[in-house]
């Protein structure tokens, strides 16, 4: 494990930059995250990330992209808008969950 500095926090995070300690994360450490990627957050972003984030806290897992498109409230065609290189896998990472197993 390492850590890395996000929105002025030091945290534990996995080779590719996923928090290892959920209870860490942040709406501000998620903006930060998502800035890194490119993405600027709008409301439907946080539903989304919001939503992986407590399936994962309720569940231990993150849920699959057709729970994801199904429960979320937003599709599947507008979640590939929203997150282009890989819906759950994003919206993971800035909601601050380990990365969603099956994701490359």
């Amino acid at each position: 494990m390492t850590t890395s500095t996000i929105a002025g926090i030091e945290l534990e995070v996995d080779a590719e930059g996923f928090l290892q300690k959920p209870e860490q994360w942040t709406d501000a450490v998620g903006e930060a995250i998502a800035a890194e990627l490119g993405i600027e957050m709008t409301d439907r972003h946080w539903q989304v990330a919001r939503f992986m984030r407590q399936r994962f806290l309720d569940n231990g897992t993150a849920p699959t992209i057709r729970t994801l498109g199904k429960e979320s409230g937003v599709d599947v065609k507008e979640l590939y808008k929203l997150f282009p290189k890989g819906p759950a896998k994003l919206a993971a990472k800035i909601g601050g969950i380990p990365k969603p197993r099956g994701c490359i």
